[in-house]
């Protein structure tokens, strides 16, 4: 097991690359499986979510090649319909083999998944959406059992806490295939299901309001294979902004997309930072300890929930009272007990923390809950006085590809140590 140790107060400058969404990658893996013609994603982030889905697609007989940042991928018609619980209780992003399986083969077998703890995320938006196509679901052993051939069908995705990505992406490559129009209206608008769409379209499918609350798929009778590059990693984007204002710091991130963080940015200069746009770029920069603000999660265009642990970490350090609302998941301000360790002032109140800006935060020993979680200590550590020590780095790797390597590259100290 691998733990960071940082020396905080350490200015970035320099410029940073981002690379490619692992929430665009991951479905655009798996939507691999609704075609026999190989099909080649590159600029692939090198992750262990991404390794874990490899894995899963070998496990049911697709054959996998990977070289550095490029992933080949042919699936058979004699690949096997079940994902199995070894590997999905891993990641939940492997929920996303069940609409291709069942809109291909008309038989998927999925159990049903894990991912980071930060509070349940029910997959009932997945099975309305199939069961809208006319597939009969049923619950046995843990595994949900899809089949049928699957028709053109309407309904509704959005749930209480809003559009479902993962529901949404699932609904939309088990209906390419399908006979007839299927319209889904709640449709999550996020790039990432925009991104899957249009490589979808690629493969010939006919998909219109992608990025919309309404998507309308005309169903095809195959696809064919495609070489694609998926869009880049607005979290990560989001991350790299944030290290810049928390240690005072100037960074170039180039490879991003700004239009996908608008909300973000809009905070960022709200709380004090200069932010610059450009094509494919921006500049994020700070002298100051940042003013304090209100943030809100929502799905997109709002504030990303994915960002929500970095800011707080920003906002601990702040001049006055910050609050910020979680309404996408529960129980995701683990976090912040961590960074209480460090000297920061939050207090929880369900899905609220309000957060007394402190002046500055010291090392600690600190351990990571999930994924987004761990990224707020490592940039709590940047500007902490001291030593930190984040340990259960594994959440960290991911979804960020040799982050350590990124940040020491513009100015951070960072070690990477097994114990």
């Amino acid at each position: 097991m691998d733990k960071f140790v940082i020396r905080g107060q350490t200015r970035l400058d320099g410029t940073v690359a981002t690379a490619a969404a692992k929430n665009a990658v991951l479905p655009i893996l798996a939507a691999c499986l609704l075609t026999e013609e190989p099909c080649t994603i590159r600029d692939i982030p090198l992750l262990e979510d991404v390794k874990t889905m490899a894995r899963l697609l070998r496990s049911l007989g697709v054959q996998v090649e990977q070289r550095k940042h490029t992933i080949k991928i042919a699936a058979s018609d004699k690949i096997e319909r079940t994902a199995t619980y070894d590997i999905v209780r891993k990641m939940r992003a492997s929920y996303y083999v069940l609409g291709p399986l069942l809109g291909r083969f008309g038989d998927a077998r999925v159990s049903l998944p894990g991912g980071c703890a930060i509070g349940p995320r029910p997959v009932d938006l997945h099975l309305k959406g199939i069961a809208a196509l006319g597939a009969e679901v049923d619950l046995e052993h843990g595994y949900i059992h899809a089949t049928g051939k699957l028709r053109g069908g309407t309904m509704l995705l959005e749930g209480a806490a809003g559009p479902s990505v993962g529901a949404t992406a699932n609904t939309i490559m088990a209906a390419v295939l399908a006979d007839g129009e299927t319209v889904i209206q709640g449709a999550a608008c996020e790039p990432e299901v925009s991104d899957l769409a249009g490589f979808l379209t690629a493969m010939g499918a006919k998909i219109e309001g992608a990025g919309t609350p309404v998507v309308r798929i005309k169903g095809v009778r195959r696809l064919r294979g495609a070489d694609y590059r998926p869009i880049p990693d607005r979290i990560e984007a989001g991350t790299l902004a944030v290290a810049a204002a928390i240690t005072k710091g100037r960074l170039e991130i180039t490879g991003c997309e700004p239009e996908h963080l608008t909300s973000a940015v809009d905070c960022l200069r709200r709380a004090g930072a200069t932010v610059e746009t450009g094509k494919r770029r921006m500049v994020v920069s700070a002298e100051r300890r940042p003013l304090s603000v209100t943030i809100t999660t929502a799905p997109f265009p709002g504030f990303a929930t994915d960002l929500q642990a970095q800011f707080t970490a920003l906002l601990a350090l702040g001049q006055g009272t910050s609050v910020v609302t979680e309404n996408v998941f529960e129980a995701r301000f683990l976090h912040a007990l961590e960074l209480n360790r460090m000297g920061a002032n939050i207090d929880i109140n369900g899905r609220t923390a309000v957060v007394q800006g402190v002046e500055a935060l010291s090392g600690a020993q600190v351990m990571a809950s999930d994924l987004r979680a761990s990224a707020a200590l490592v940039l709590a550590a940047l500007a902490a006085k001291g030593e930190t020590e984040v340990q259960r780095i594994y959440h960290l790797d991911r979804g960020y590809e040799s982050l350590e390597q990124k940040l020491n590259g513009v100015g951070a100290k960072i070690e990477r140590v097994s114990y």
